[in-house]
């Protein structure tokens, strides 16, 4: 199984992105998925998170009401769009699916999730 995201790029400030992130391989379920990224000289942070069971979500404070995660089953494909994107937002994001059924609480936590995808550069200019 292969996590592939995807949609990255140079945008100006308020502008608006939307990553994609694909499965492909053997076909598992998924319990949740989760979107991640990493500036230069910062920790990886989780920006969303969210356990399709019933829809509960994390989102990092600084993304609320910008960004919203969303599924196509059909496609294998989980989405994070992105708008009123900020310089801050500038970083590699990883996209990453659980097997397992993690708690709510643990959605922003790494270690909730047992695939991850390459990351994709999203670079925003002021």
């Amino acid at each position: 199984v292969q996590l592939q995201a995807s949609g990255g790029g140079l945008v100006q400030a308020g502008g608006f992105l939307r990553l994609s992130c694909e499965a492909s391989g053997r076909t598992f379920t998924t319990y949740a998925a989760g979107w991640f990224r990493q500036a230069p000289g910062k920790e990886r942070e989780a920006v969303v998170g969210i356990r399709w069971s019933d829809r509960e979500t994390y989102y990092l404070d600084s993304v609320k009401g910008r960004f919203t995660i969303s599924r196509d089953y059909n496609k294998n494909t989980v989405y994070l769009q992105m708008n009123g994107l900020k310089p801050e937002d500038t970083a590699v994001y990883y996209c990453a699916a659980s097997t397992t059924r993690p708690i709510v609480s643990a959605l922003p936590n790494p270690g909730a999730y047992d695939h991850w995808g390459l990351g994709t550069q999203v670079t925003v200019s002021s």
